[in-house]
């Protein structure tokens, strides 16, 4: 993999070349339409602290630095989150200790900061820009919004700073940093958003519809505030884009609005709650929209749909493309696991979607997501009478009610793949053993449905056939081959 996504660990650089001078101003006719970040950081400084965690053990950097995958996430940390670490501590230190960034949302003392920067520490401690330092206790974490709340002791009338409103940054608006990259505190980097709603369709945060900045973010930012040009906080620098580990342009932000609604469910609950829907989605391929004859390949292809689930007392069915979820349209299906995880549970939410051409609105009650589990899961790929299809290279069986039980379907649910003849099928990755459910959105219950949705099969069309692998599905396309 040529790049990966890396976390870091605090929160600035330089101020660059975004102020200027008076005389530059004189002798640079452009230089006068460049913002001034002065003021703002002369007033949110104060306010923007440096973090260190200790551990007995290695820390997670040096697990990361070591091979050993992260507690609760092995697959993410293989690609990203490294911690950043001061200059000043020695290598024997360093196994021990990590760092990052943080800032101060009330007077009392708490305080917002990544969960990748104090997961498993023994102690953490927050050194603020006086030099003051506080012990801080580690009031809840949540990792898959990578957000940690702490509170200092005997903090009292603490500098703060202004939260502001994620939801109206725009492509194109300024906005910079203040944190500790590489263990230089106080630093000021300045950029502009250069995307809004970035889903990075990772692994262990599905739910967050990232910040995009070319802001420069290095190891040791993570955790520290970005600011709009009113002064206030809009998001919480979390990730850079790099196949180097240091920044290459691309970085990535935590919206405020979401940190926020996780510190009043932290301060309350102790963790955070997110919206079920109870669907297993897909991206609408260009297979697809050749298959189903869509306009565009827009929206979540719906693959499965849970029991008893909010979206199934709905009426929703493996087959539907979703194409707006509380009256937001989705580009992709990694645009719906954000938009259901900031639901609150009980929520009734209008759900559009497009079943055999037609599009129709469905009003779903939205459930309660259990903490070990996911809103909407995303799948890319697969999952006593016989029948065969020769166009597709696959002959199928039916089920018994053993079969079907054991795999959690229901009466009249899916056949069974008993052999692959030809090479489509085979290079599609169909195995004997998977279970077929649909073919071209049509329910397949038995085998005599199953011949009758294919016996019309052309040359050269592509079929759509949703398989059941294991407890995974998916969509596959099959073009049949030109004669």
């Amino acid at each position: 993999m040529s790049h990966s996504i890396l976390r870091t660990l605090a929160c600035s650089a330089l101020l660059g070349f975004a102020a200027v001078t008076g005389v530059q101003a004189q002798t640079t006719p452009s230089a006068s339409s460049l913002p001034d970040f002065t003021g703002i950081v002369q007033k949110n400084a104060p306010a923007v602290v440096h973090v260190e965690a200790k551990y007995s053990g290695s820390s997670p950097a040096q697990q990361m630095q070591s091979g050993q995958p992260m507690p609760g996430d092995p697959q993410a940390e293989i690609l990203r989150r490294f911690f950043g670490m001061p200059m000043i501590p020695s290598p024997q230190e360093q196994a021990h200790i990590s760092v990052g960034s943080g800032f101060i949302i009330s007077r009392d003392g708490y305080i917002l900061t990544n969960n990748h920067v104090v997961a498993g520490a023994n102690s953490v401690t927050v050194r603020l820009q006086d030099r003051r330092t506080f012990t801080a206790k580690v009031v809840g974490t949540d990792p898959k919004y990578d957000i940690a709340l702490l509170k200092v002791k005997d903090g009292d009338n603490l500098p703060t700073v202004t939260i502001g409103d994620s939801r109206s940054l725009k492509a194109g608006q300024w906005v910079l940093a203040i944190g500790s990259p590489f263990g230089f505190d106080y630093t000021v980097t300045q950029g502009i958003v250069s995307a809004v709603g970035r889903n990075l369709g990772s692994g262990d945060q599905p739910y967050t519809s990232f910040i995009q900045t070319d802001v420069p973010i290095n190891r040791g930012n993570s955790g520290g505030p970005l600011f709009n040009m009113k002064g206030q906080v809009v998001g919480i620098n979390s990730q850079i884009y790099s196949n180097t580990g240091g920044y290459l342009g691309v970085a990535f932000s935590i919206p405020i609005d979401v940190a926020m609604n996780a510190v009043q469910q932290l301060k309350t609950k102790g963790y955070v709650t997110r919206g079920q829907l109870g669907v297993s989605v897909q991206t609408v391929s260009d297979a697809m929209v050749k298959a189903l004859k869509l306009a565009d390949g827009t929206g979540a292809a719906v693959v499965s749909v849970s029991a008893d689930s909010g979206a199934e007392k709905a009426g929703i069915q493996p087959g539907d493309i979703i194409l707006a979820y509380n009256g937001q349209a989705l580009r992709q299906a990694a645009d719906l696991p954000p938009l259901v995880g900031m639901t609150k549970p009980g929520t009734k939410v209008p759900v559009e979607i497009l079943r055999d051409g037609k599009k129709m609105t469905l009003t779903v009650t939205i459930g309660e997501m259990p903490r070990d589990q996911s809103a909407v899961d995303n799948h890319h790929g697969a999952a006593a009478s016989e029948s065969g299809s020769a166009a597709l290279g696959l002959s199928v069986k039916s089920m018994d009610s053993d079969t079907r039980q054991q795999l959690g379907l229901k009466a009249g649910q899916g056949v069974i793949i008993s052999n692959i003849s030809g090479a489509v099928a085979a290079q599609a990755g169909l195995q004997q053993g998977d279970v077929i459910l649909m073919v071209n959105q049509q329910k397949i219950g038995s085998v005599a449905a199953f011949r009758k949705a294919t016996e019309g099969v052309k040359a050269g069309s592509t079929v759509l056939l949703l398989v059941r692998h294991g407890d995974q599905s998916g969509f596959i396309a099959l073009t049949v081959p030109k004669k």
